[in-house]
């Protein structure tokens, strides 16, 4: 955090290189203004008017110059409009020519983190300092950015250094930091109250045993809101195991725990009032002798039961058992992460996190939220006439329909099948993976929802 801060820094007229921006469509106006040194210089360096190019001005003085970026549009910059600049230039510090970052601030931090448990920084440039002349935003930006790297940290830690006790530990710290409550039930007592958890995980080996993380923090007279996260540490698949190819990037099905940690860690540091409660069910699906089964019928915490169909649709089952348990405390939002379906990838692709909401006005207002912070949500139906697709002949219900069709949508209404609908809820299928780089987005890990759910948190809770 404190690293973070010091590349978004108040503006006191301190020293610092000047970066001017300039949009496709005000590009030549502006480079006719130039002196014919930038002009020659800018030939030179074969700029466009295309996304990102950039090019260095000389100044009056041997050791004095400056910087042009292109951006989409200069009056409205989008949150990775200085993200390549931040990755390229020189260390150092830099104002904007006219106006203030805005929002293109979180870009010009995060653009600067590497991921470096397992290889040195191989970047070595130091760091790139942008000065703004709005302070008081600084400090809500600087924790958006350390949430978002916190889910790329853990999204790329191997499943050999992040199973469920390190979540575990993850959920303990932040308790501890911040004086919160912190419960963790495994063992005969998961057994017993959430029967789903604990079938999933079993498997695991010794020190990899399933558990229910718990968080609460907060004023208990203030408005009550859990946000729940599916912490699938590995995922082999159970018995019916995924090929290779699908258990390759299996360490990022803790996502969705990732993200809760991280809007957690966002509603806390920043003294949201509210009573938060942070669910993380965190288990290995993996494969041994007492692994659960294809046709076995599981109970569950709500009482009802399920046939299992799949073990490869084990997130939703430790998902149901942990809403279960949120809904207990009745709270009035409840919002969940969960790199849940592959269907929900071939619909939308990566960037766009498949969204389900019980609740029209919450489902207007977390995309309205995602656009405003450019972190665009896509909303997907609970479709009724499918809820039939979830039969079984011997349970309550299936956990994966044979077929195959609209596997984001049954997902999603296998979960309604544990949420009242008198509680607003909003369940987001996100990737929490990036398969190819931009810029201040490396390959790997990455957030998606994290800051338009943040965002409406701010709007419902703090007036902002």
């Amino acid at each position: 955090m404190s690293e973070l801060s010091s590349l978004l820094q108040a503006d006191r007229g301190q020293p610092a290189r000047t970066i001017h921006l300039v949009d496709p469509q005000g590009f030549d106006a502006w480079l006719g203004q130039q002196p014919p040194r930038h002009r020659a210089t800018i030939a030179a360096q074969r700029l466009k008017p295309t996304g990102f190019a950039h090019a260095i001005l000389p100044g009056e003085g041997a050791e004095d110059w400056s910087v042009v970026g292109v951006v989409a549009n200069t009056s409205e910059l989008s949150p990775w409009c200085l993200a390549k600049l931040a990755e390229v230039l020189p260390a150092g510090s830099y104002r904007l020519h006219s106006g203030e970052p805005g929002a293109a601030a979180f870009g010009w931090l995060v653009a600067q983190h590497r991921f470096t448990r397992y290889r040195k920084d191989e970047g070595g440039e130091g760091p790139r300092i942008l000065l703004t002349g709005d302070p008081a935003r600084v400090d809500d930006v600087v924790r958006q950015a350390a949430a978002t790297l916190l889910v790329r940290d853990l999204v790329d830690t191997g499943a050999n250094d992040l199973g469920p006790a390190e979540l575990e530990a993850q959920a303990a710290s932040l308790a501890s930091a911040h004086g919160a409550t912190l419960t963790v039930t495994k063992g005969a007592e998961l057994e017993r109250g959430y029967p789903m958890i604990h079938a999933v995980g079993k498997a695991a080996a010794k020190g990899r045993e399933p558990r229910l993380i718990e968080v609460e923090w907060g004023n208990p007279a203030h408005p009550r809101v859990a946000i729940v996260g599916k912490g699938v540490c590995f995922d082999s698949g159970g018995l019916n195991i995924k090929p290779g190819s699908g258990m390759a990037l299996m360490k990022k099905d803790m996502g969705g725990a990732a993200h809760a940690l991280a809007l957690a860690t966002l509603v806390i540091e920043s003294r949201l009032p509210v009573r938060l409660h942070l669910l993380v069910p965190a288990v290995e699906n993996a494969i041994a002798g007492d692994a659960f089964r294809p046709g076995d019928v599981l109970r569950t915490r709500k009482g009802i039961t399920v046939e299992n169909t799949n073990t490869d649709a084990e997130g939703r089952l430790i998902l149901g058992d942990a809403l279960t348990r949120a809904v207990e405390s009745q709270p009035e939002l409840m919002i969940d992460f969960a790199t849940l379906t592959g269907a929900a990838r071939v619909a939308l692709g990566p960037d766009l996190p498949a969204t389900f909401a019980n609740d029209e006005a919450l489902a207007v207002d977390l995309l309205a939220c995602g656009t405003a912070e450019g972190d665009p949500l896509w909303r997907l139906p609970l479709w009724d006439a499918y809820d039939d697709m979830l039969k079984s002949s011997v349970a309550d219900m299936v956990n994966a329909p044979e077929g195959g069709f609209a596997g984001a949508i049954t997902a999603a209404l296998f979960l309604r099948r544990f949420v009242p609908g008198e509680i607003a809820w909003a369940h987001l299928d996100t990737f929490a993976w990036r398969p190819s780089p931009k810029p201040g987005r490396p390959k790997g890990g990455d957030a998606y929802g994290l800051r338009a759910a943040w965002a409406l948190l701010r709007r419902r809770y703090d007036g902002r």
